[in-house]
């Protein structure tokens, strides 16, 4: 497994679960044994859960299901002309399997004042220890970018609060996985909490004197700030493969069950483009999928074909809020159960044929939830409109 991630680790579990009794060997570059990450821009980020509550499996499970672990230690390359894994110190490792979840890192800022001190990004445990250490003692926080991992830092600071400004480079919140009209809801939601928001503009500069002090926007702001946590995007981990059977967005290719156009080497997680039988070539970076994900590849590594056709579905909390998305693709036409202004419905997207193809929700339980055996199906518009049909009673009969 080269990647000690959510994904790694599920399938590393699976297989075990599935009574593969042969050599089982755990690779991550981070130190720490397999974590879950959402805690890192909410609960753990505020204080409220310890460190151990974020790991996998509990101490000890590793040894005890004799899963040969290497935390620290980076993979250099995989090799599939000799069928090895090599390591950043040249030791070679032979694999008749080898699974790719090495996940994504943050995508870089290339802007003057980067590197000063407390301009932070967040992705790891130690990285969230570093920003609740310099929140500790910050009177204003700037959060650059408001896709999720901002948008819920934000809420969290809030929170705890300090004082947030907030930089996007697009229209509005969560604009690239929402849309506008979601997304201004979940704005406004923001507002409403105190957060100062500005869209439409990004960072040119930051200034300060070793540590951060301001940001300058290309719009002309100057926001003084002691603390910056900047979130734009991510890039996946692809480099092990050295630019072969790489897909056009930079992830790794595999086929809908999960295999690379290489014998022997599977791909699973944030990193895989996988393609998937109804969404097509698809780059998954949520939570549910990667545990759903890794599960799923350790039965293709061990033999079963079937193909990986989860619809996805995620969450996030920000404040006392649930966002739920479930699909993939939002298309122009939304029909709501309940209404944005209220900022509690459930919102059903579905192309031209009413086919389904995505729900958005906020804090509406359940509805995308049940709307999930529906996705790729064609739905009668007027029966996801009216909350008094029950979504599961529109399930065809074959799903």
């Amino acid at each position: 497994m080269v990647g000690a991630s959510l994904t790694g680790a599920s399938a590393t579990a699976a297989l075990r679960a599935r009574g593969f009794d042969g050599r089982l060997i755990l690779i991550g570059d981070d130190p720490l044994p397999p974590y879950e990450r959402p805690g890192l821009s909410k609960a753990y980020l505020r204080g409220e859960e310890a460190v151990d509550d974020l790991f996998v499996r509990e101490p000890g499970w590793w040894e005890a299901h004799e899963v040969e672990t290497h935390f620290g230690e980076r993979v250099h390359r995989v090799d599939p002309a000799t069928s090895e894994v090599v390591l950043a110190s040249g030791r070679p490792i032979a694999y008749d399997r080898a699974l790719l979840a090495t996940g994504v890192r943050n995508r870089h800022l290339e802007v003057p004042g980067i590197d000063l001190d407390n301009v932070l990004s967040l992705r790891t445990v130690p990285d969230c220890d570093a920003i609740r250490l310099a929140a500790a003692s910050a009177s204003r926080v700037v959060v650059v970018g408001m896709g999720f991992i901002g948008a819920e830092v934000t809420a969290s600071l809030r929170t705890l609060g300090k004082e947030v400004a907030v930089v996007e480079v697009f229209e509005t919140a969560l604009f690239r996985i929402l849309g506008a009209q979601i997304g201004r809801v979940l704005e406004a939601i923001h507002r409403d909490q105190g957060a100062e928001l500005h869209f439409g503009d990004t960072v040119e500069r930051f200034e300060g004197d070793g540590r951060v002090e301001r940001v300058v926007t290309r719009g002309g702001l100057r926001l003084e700030a002691d603390l910056v946590i900047v979130g734009v995007g991510t890039e996946p981990n692809a480099e092990v493969m050295h630019g072969v059977g790489l897909a056009s967005n930079g992830g790794i290719a595999v086929d809908a069950g999960l295999a690379t156009a290489f014998p022997g080497i599977f791909a699973a997680g944030d990193v895989a483009t996988h393609a998937h039988p109804l969404f097509g070539p698809i780059r998954v970076e949520h939570f549910d999928n990667a545990i759903k994900m890794g599960t799923h590849v350790a039965g293709s590594m061990v033999g079963d074909a079937t193909p990986f056709d989860d619809p996805h579905w995620f969450w996030s909390d920000q404040y006392d809020h649930q966002v739920q998305m479930g699909g993939v693709f939002l298309t122009d036409r939304m029909v709501l159960r309940g209404a944005l202004a209220d900022r509690r419905f459930c919102a059903f997207f579905l192309d031209e044929t009413d086919v389904l193809r995505a729900s958005v929700s906020i804090d509406w339980p359940r509805d995308v939830r049940r709307s999930l055996p529906l996705i790729g199906a064609v739905v009668d518009p007027a029966s996801l409109a009216d909350p008094d049909v029950d979504l599961r009673t529109l399930v065809p009969a074959e799903a």
